[in-house]
């Protein structure tokens, strides 16, 4: 396997959502026609593998081999069946008081990787995402209405200590908004 498929590999790994042929070029430096046979030589190895990878509309996600969907399928419903562990917990308080977040602001908030802890609350329906306003290549992740049900409220403002945080952070804000005094 080459280098490059090598790379692909760990970076389709990593961002855990569809990346688009233009965003591989730019992130590896390498012209279109160099990434298609780096990616079809990923293909082929991952063909005997438990992963598989999918393109679709100039886009490429690793995904799961088929043969294996029931198995990863009792997995995933053994794992949501279990309470919510304190790192999916520390990024759903994340999104929840500081979001619409991207997932790369997510990572740097937390300090870690948080591609399986979002995917996680994606699959169970506690978050959404919705496409950046400015970036249509970024997701933003927020609370979804589930997350409300779940919770027992009807707006975030209800969470105990939220509107004292967006006090705070609309001030905070504002202060660094201000120019300098000498």
């Amino acid at each position: 396997m080459s280098e490059l498929s090598k790379k692909l590999e760990a970076i389709l790994f990593i961002a855990g959502e569809p990346l688009s042929l233009e965003r591989l070029s730019k992130i590896l430096k390498k012209d279109k026609a160099t990434l298609g046979e780096a990616l079809s030589e990923l293909a082929k190895t991952l063909s005997e593998r438990g992963l598989r990878l999918s393109e679709k509309d100039d886009e490429y996600l690793l995904v799961t081999a088929p043969e294996l969907g029931k198995f990863v399928e009792d997995f995933m419903k053994e794992e949501l069946g279990e309470e919510l562990s304190r790192a999916t917990l520390e990024t759903l308080a994340v999104i929840v008081y500081k979001g619409p977040l991207s997932r790369s602001e997510i990572d740097y908030i937390r300090g870690v990787n948080s591609s399986f802890t979002v995917r996680n609350l994606m699959i169970r329906g506690l978050i959404e995402r919705k496409a950046h306003p400015h970036d249509s290549r970024i997701w933003l992740y927020r609370p979804s209405f589930d997350f409300l049900k779940f919770m027992g409220i009807t707006k975030l403002g209800e969470l105990a200590g939220y509107n004292e945080f967006m006090k705070e952070m609309e001030e905070l804000l504002k202060r660094e908004s201000e120019p300098a005094q000498a």
